[in-house]
């Protein structure tokens, strides 16, 4: 990926449809899934944007969650969901007192992009159509970040700053993650962080228009520290 797009002077951006690795490729398939992270990691290092987009039928699950993780910037429509376990594969492990796979409004409200926006696991929300989705993602392709590639590092594509990936930008990430679960570790329901992040009227969420939306979410959304 990283000498593709260096040699294309081009950033990469990924459309995310995907339920992840199927169970009886094993080894194989979280292979191939770690090898792609590494890929998107190298090419974020060198100032390449990974830029993702959610919002297919099937959402982004499993390994296409940690893929997606690793992105610049994540684009998302109230009808993507991203987790690294699926709403089935919880519900046979934990049981359905656990996690009931078949409300799809305790679904949308636990991995859809709504919540996932709020919590800074995505970065921007859009109307789920196809001409949303390119303006946002022209957006995320010129806006700037603060882990820029050193001096030691040169910039790949001699354009001016481009968006790299860094220890410190890590650091902030995993400390920001760590205040989440002590902050809403014992949240039962999504309404419930969404209430603690200062929300009047967290049960308006889901029936929220998008532009609406985006424009609460902007005021009230955690920041991802640019790790994405």
């Amino acid at each position: 990926m990283l000498r593709a797009a260096r040699a294309l002077d081009r950033d990469v951006v990924i459309a995310f449809d995907t339920g992840g690795v199927r169970l009886q490729e094993a080894n194989a398939g979280e292979i191939a899934i770690a090898e792609i992270m590494r890929a998107v990691t190298e090419a974020r290092i060198a100032g390449v944007r990974v830029v993702g987009l959610i919002g297919g039928r099937a959402g982004c699950y499993g390994g296409g969650g940690l893929i997606a993780g690793c992105c610049s910037t994540l684009i998302i429509s109230e009808q993507g969901r991203i987790s690294v376990t699926g709403p089935e594969v919880i519900e046979t492990n934990k049981g359905v007192e656990e996690f009931d796979s078949r409300d799809r409004a305790l679904v949308w409200r636990t991995m859809g992009g709504k919540h996932r926006t709020l919590i800074g696991g995505a970065d921007l929300f859009v109307d789920d159509d196809a001409a949303a989705f390119r303006a946002a993602m022209l957006a995320a392709l010129v806006r700037p970040a603060r882990g820029v590639p050193s001096e030691r590092r040169p910039l790949p594509f001699g354009k001016g700053e481009r968006p790299g990936l860094d220890l410190a930008t890590l650091d902030a990430e995993q400390d920001r993650l760590e205040r989440r679960i002590a902050r809403f570790g014992d949240a039962a329901d999504a309404t419930d962080i969404w209430r603690m992040l200062g929300i009047d009227d967290p049960q308006a969420i889901p029936d929220m228009p998008s532009a609406a939306f985006a424009t609460l979410a902007a005021q009230y959304r955690e920041s991802a520290d640019d790790a994405r």
